[in-house]
């Protein structure tokens, strides 16, 4: 699989990608390349280089550059970490690879940051439970969820499905990368996978497929009360036909607390 990320046509669709999913707040990475620096300098140098690094196994990711945007209808901000363009291309062309094999592992009903799905799938389907009679509904929390999944609990995951020990140890590379602070401060990264980067969804969808295997298991205290889940990401709805308030408490031992409504 490591090979086929070097391939010259794999780099040059994983750019081509990248920069069509480019977000308003990108100014580049902490190196300051953009996108038209890149191309004005020689679009072809630049993924030759990417591809030699790969190749003899220099590559190295650079610090990823911390920022501060403001979160929808609240005075916080919410912290994204923007790696440089040249590792962005890297991590497309690992998620374009790795991808399709986690897929066929994921349930149905989670919807965020996966191919032919969206939020309005998602809101689709808790219509669609509704009117099936799940009607009680429980909060799940999953509070700064990307900024503390635990390294080498995502690894045991990651590992647990891919065998490769190029993609893996392109992986670990970027969950250790340091994190340049809004004040020129490198901060190491001990847990976590920032958001902004291109890989972070696919990791933290993998990492909560473990959740989703617990809520759906079919000897599990959920599939008794007959609970259904929709997911977007880090976002989750179980919902139960059958209202029982001793949920809420057991449901802690999967270390993630429900409210009920």
């Amino acid at each position: 699989m490591y090979d086929k990320v070097c391939r010259p046509h794999v780099l040059e669709e994983a750019y081509r990608r990248v920069k069509t999913g480019k977000q308003e707040y990108d100014g580049g990475g902490v190196d300051g390349l953009t996108f038209g620096t890149i191309e004005k300098q020689g679009l072809r140098q630049f993924l030759k280089d990417i591809r030699e690094e790969l190749t003899d196994r220099s590559y190295r990711p650079q610090a990823i550059r911390r920022v501060l945007i403001p979160k929808t209808g609240s005075k916080e901000k919410r912290p994204l970490g923007i790696p440089t363009i040249r590792d962005r291309v890297v991590q497309m062309a690992v998620k374009m690879m790795i991808e399709p094999v986690f897929e066929a592992d994921f349930i149905e009903t989670s919807y965020g940051f996966r191919p032919k799905k969206s939020a309005h799938d998602a809101i689709r389907k808790i219509k669609e439970n509704l009117f099936a009679g799940y009607q009680f509904i429980y909060d799940a929390d999953l509070s700064k969820y990307f900024d503390t999944i635990p390294h080498d609990k995502l690894m045991k995951v990651v590992s647990g499905r891919l065998a490769d020990r190029g993609v893996l140890r392109l992986i670990r590379l970027w969950l250790r990368s340091p994190v340049q602070q809004p004040d020129g401060q490198l901060e190491k990264s001990r847990i976590g996978t920032p958001q902004g980067g291109v890989i972070s969804p696919l990791l933290a969808n993998i990492y909560l497929n473990v959740f989703d295997g617990i809520i759906n298991h079919p000897d599990g205290v959920y599939a008794k009360e007959n609970i259904r889940i929709v997911r977007y990401a880090d976002d989750c709805v179980p919902r139960s036909c059958t209202r029982d308030e001793s949920l809420a408490s057991r449901s802690r031992c999967t270390g993630i607390g429900f409210k009920p409504p």
